[in-house]
């Protein structure tokens, strides 16, 4: 009973808002972690796929968090402060990228595949979209519009174009055979092109909250 007051209180005062758009904000500051260290991955820069492996775990199981408390406060409140269903398939997304990111540092390390080139301007992709999410996001509440044209650069991440030239690149060769080594590129490549399938699916719920709040 105390907690439906604290609650109800609460959304009198706005503090929900804060509360949901927070939790929120700290899933794609996890995003945002994991991408870096997988572009450190991808650069060669300084990191192995296995040294990096427990890190982003870590902060993928820290987005979980920040996730759960999500669904927990938001099956309570009265008043979220956009669409319920667009608010959690927001913060779905945002969990699937930083998925899909653990998979990808995983899959180079299970493959032997200490860096990658073609994967760092894709990642530079994820990371501009997850940025502008970001912004969104904190936006949403006292700036609906602007929190919708983040959500439109997110949108327009170019990590779909960076993956099909990344696999123009790796089957560019005058050689006709696939060897498993190109196929294991390709798939690291794939990874990248569903993270930013999932970051489209997050800035169109983002899209989609911000139209029915000014309604």
């Amino acid at each position: 009973m105390f907690t439906r007051l604290q609650r109800l209180v609460r959304d009198l005062a706005g503090r929900n808002d804060e509360l949901l758009v927070g939790l929120v904000v700290a899933q794609f500051d996890a995003a945002l972690e994991g991408v870096e260290l997988a572009r450190e991955v991808a650069a060669d820069d300084g990191r192995a796929p296995g040294e990096a492996l427990e890190p982003i775990e870590e902060v993928a199981a820290r987005g979980d968090e920040h996730r759960h408390d999500l669904v927990v406060e938001l099956a309570a409140v009265l008043a979220p402060p956009m669409d319920r269903e667009d608010l959690f398939r927001l913060s779905r997304s945002a969990d699937d990228v930083l998925d899909n990111l653990v998979d990808l540092v995983r899959e180079m390390d299970l493959f032997a595949i200490t860096s990658e080139e073609l994967l760092v301007e894709p990642l530079k992709g994820v990371a501009d979209g997850l940025a502008s999410l970001r912004d969104g996001v904190e936006k949403l509440v006292d700036d609906p519009e602007g929190s919708r044209e983040r959500s439109s650069e997110a949108k327009r991440n170019g990590v779909r174009w960076a993956y099909q030239r990344g696999v123009a690149e790796l089957l560019s060769g005058d050689d006709d055979a696939v060897t498993a080594l190109t196929h294991k590129r390709r798939m690291l490549l794939r990874r990248v092109d569903v993270v930013g399938l999932r970051l489209g699916e997050a800035a169109d719920a983002l899209a989609d909250g911000t139209i029915k709040r000014n309604q």
